[in-house]
């Protein structure tokens, strides 16, 4: 499988530039399976390039969308995806559960009419959602698809893709904690990471920032790193840089994430995820 970032950002996009090397666009990803399917993770800012990437290169387009969670950061992009407006696109939405939900209350609300010009029911793409993970995990063509509950307010879901040629792991908005929610504690999520090749996971904050900001479902470079060590992880991407954080901030806290592993012998690689990167599983 081929994994291309196309939004790295959390909480706000942030372009600028300070910003221009990691990315200012908040959360997408785009998977292409053995099989050629694509499946895309999230739709915040970056899914509107990808869409028009997308439609030069398919035609007719047929994707999967999986939503983590539903906070406006992960949702916010999608009326911005081109494929919507092609009747000949077919979109299937599966992940969190409310996903659909969240989703279609980017265009409308019940509690404000006019938040956008467009209406979901009048868009030309046939979307469809499904609910796959109501048994945590399904086949898609030739690849494993798993799921797993994060540590996130109003909850959420990450994903582990299993081929042939490897496991890749996708974790954003999700906080270590040893005293966590029922299946969401550190040594959960170092079963559901163990020996992974490629691991992306959250890691929006600095240890010292977590006084203040424990509880708000991000993790800090530490967590993450021994996160990285104690499944045995392969290489590790630092994920959902925080909008207020420089690109030299992000290359700091990188290396600090190296030094940790060095100094837990471990060879594990690590960077930090940067907008428009590819890469294969």
């Amino acid at each position: 499988m081929k994994i291309t970032f196309w939004g790295t950002r959390g909480s706000i996009a942030a372009p600028g530039q300070d910003t221009v090397l990691y990315g200012g666009n908040t959360t997408c990803l785009e998977i292409t399976l053995s099989s050629g399917r694509t499946v895309v993770i999230d739709a915040g800012t970056g899914i509107r390039v990808l869409g028009d990437s997308l439609l030069q290169r398919h035609s007719p387009l047929n994707m999967h969308l999986l939503i983590t969670h539903i906070h406006w950061d992960h949702v916010m992009g999608f009326p911005f995806f081109g494929p919507l407006f092609q009747e000949s696109a077919h979109i299937v939405v599966d992940g969190f559960g409310r996903g659909m939900e969240g989703l279609k209350r980017v265009f409308s609300s019940n509690y404000v009419d006019g938040t956008w010009p467009i209406r979901f029911v009048d868009l030309k793409a046939r979307v469809e959602h499904t609910q796959q993970f109501r048994r945590d995990h399904f086949a898609l063509d030739d690849t494993l698809i798993r799921s797993h509950k994060l540590q996130h307010p109003q909850g959420g879901m990450g994903f582990s893709f299993r081929e042939a040629s490897g496991v890749f792991v996708f974790l954003t908005d999700n906080e270590l904690l040893e005293d966590a929610w029922t299946g969401t504690g550190f040594r959960d999520f170092v079963t559901f990471c163990r020996e992974a090749d490629v691991l992306v996971h959250d890691c929006q904050y600095l240890p010292d920032e977590m006084n203040i900001k424990q509880g708000w479902g991000h993790s800090d470079v530490e967590s993450v790193a021994r996160l990285a060590l104690e499944a045995g992880v392969k290489r590790l991407l630092l994920f959902h840089h925080d909008p207020w954080r420089t690109d030299t901030a992000v290359g700091a806290m990188v290396s600090q994430c190296q030094k940790i592993l060095r100094e837990g012998n471990s060879d594990c690689l690590v960077e930090g995820a940067q907008e428009g990167a590819s890469f294969p599983v």
